[in-house]
């Protein structure tokens, strides 16, 4: 087959396959808008709303900072020279009234986004500041049960347990604590949960079982920060059980 005849051969196959599509936009154009309609209307709705979700997390984002630095501002006689914006408030119930106040808020406003969980945890702190302590124990048994894969549940598994043992449920308190030992998908250090454990046994006066934990500590976590400490009371414990 010469050049010319297969050069006429795909104009040829050009012009049909022109002429085909004519053919079909004449037949069908009515379908044909309609779905170029759809696929603009789709192609808007998928951009709208990612531009929505994108603007409503940074909104979420700035209203849980503001909470945030309520959270960590200054009272009278706790600021120096050097602390940005001085001294805010006079007493601490004064500051976690306002801040469990703005987390709450950013709660109502924003809570499926990454800030609102967030802005549940540290409501439920200020809560025990301010000595609400069986609504903030039942906000943290809540978050507890959340994705494992996420912070927000390991660190409210962790305040629930230091809340029962701040408000004298030691046992409640020894037994979270034990089983976030135990548990190698926690998502905070488990080394710093083995401490807190340590030290709630020993205070409880557990001494036996404080020596262990203790020991277990150092052991699995030989270069923990927390681990000359662990050690130093290990052996105090199990030289005075000796004694």
């Amino acid at each position: 087959m010469n050049k010319q005849l297969k050069h006429q051969i795909k104009q040829d196959e050009l012009v049909t396959g022109v002429q085909n599509a004519a053919s079909f936009l004449r037949e069908h154009g009515q379908e044909v808008k309609v779905t170029a309609a759809a696929v603009v209307v789709a192609v808007l709705a998928i951009g709208g709303f990612t531009y929505y979700r994108s603007t409503r997390q940074a909104d979420a984002e700035r209203a849980f900072q503001a909470a945030l630095a309520t959270f960590h501002a200054p009272v009278a006689g706790e600021a120096s020279p050097e602390t940005p914006g001085g001294v805010r408030f006079a007493a601490p119930a004064e500051k976690f009234k306002q801040a469990v106040g703005e987390f709450d808020g950013v709660v109502r406003r924003y809570g499926s986004t990454d800030a609102g969980r967030r802005a549940r945890y540290y409501a439920a702190l200020c809560r025990l500041e301010l000595g609400e302590a069986a609504e903030a124990e039942k906000a943290l048994a809540e978050m507890a049960t959340g994705d494992k894969s996420k912070l927000e549940p390991a660190l409210a598994r962790l305040a629930l347990a230091d809340a029962y043992r701040r408000s004298g449920k030691v046992d409640q308190a020894i037994d979270a604590y034990k089983q976030m030992a135990d548990d190698a998908t926690l998502a905070v250090p488990r080394d710093h949960v083995l401490m807190a454990l340590s030290h709630t046994l020993e205070e409880a006066r557990r001494l036996p079982e404080a020596g262990a934990a203790y020991r277990r500590l150092v052991d699995e976590f030989p270069s923990s920060p927390y681990a000359p400490e662990a050690r130093q009371r290990a052996e105090y414990l199990e030289g005075a059980s000796r004694g």
